[in-house]
């Protein structure tokens, strides 16, 4: 298996058309898997207010996977008691998620209106880039809605005082 993954390493470094054939398994794809997932998640609350946090490794991967609508525990992210659900996100460049294009790949969609489109005039298609439903290893940031408040209430957290400029200063 290893001088296999050698050759079809040299394959893929000589620019193959066909980066990932099937043969491939995740253990053979270790230059993907070395970069760990690593998330900026934005919490929302009922009450309009929202949280941003980050969340690497092990927590990380528990979202991997996920697809737009799917819930979520919060102890797999560190948040006890809540309960989430996946709204959507963008990924590393900048473009969202659209819950009605399978996978985790980037896709030119025609469209006429929905996530990533702005109309231009009624009935006008464009063709736009946008992400798939899936959460996986180019995503950069999450979106999730907050179903069910745990123990600690981290919508009625206040900004520490190392935040704000002190008095005086200008």
């Amino acid at each position: 298996m290893i001088k296999d993954l050698s050759v079809k390493r040299e394959t893929i470094i000589n620019g193959s058309k066909n980066l990932y054939p099937a043969e491939y398994t995740l253990d053979m794809l270790w230059w993907r898997l070395d970069k760990m997932a690593e998330f900026k998640i934005v919490l929302g609350f009922k009450n309009g207010k929202c949280v941003q946090r980050e969340v690497k490794d092990s927590e990380a991967q528990a979202l991997v996977g996920k697809k737009i609508g799917d819930k979520v525990e919060g102890s797999s992210l560190g948040l006890e008691g809540y309960e989430l659900e996946v709204t959507g996100g963008s990924d590393k460049v900048g473009f969202p998620m659209r819950k009605d294009v399978p996978g985790s790949a980037r896709k030119k969609v025609l469209t006429v209106k929905g996530v990533g489109v702005k109309k231009v005039a009624k009935g006008i298609k464009q063709r736009k880039t946008i992400t798939g439903n899936t959460i996986g290893t180019s995503i950069s940031q999450i979106n999730l809605k907050v179903l069910k408040v745990g123990k600690e209430d981290l919508s009625k957290v206040e900004k520490k005082e190392g935040d704000a400029p002190a008095e005086g200063d200008a």
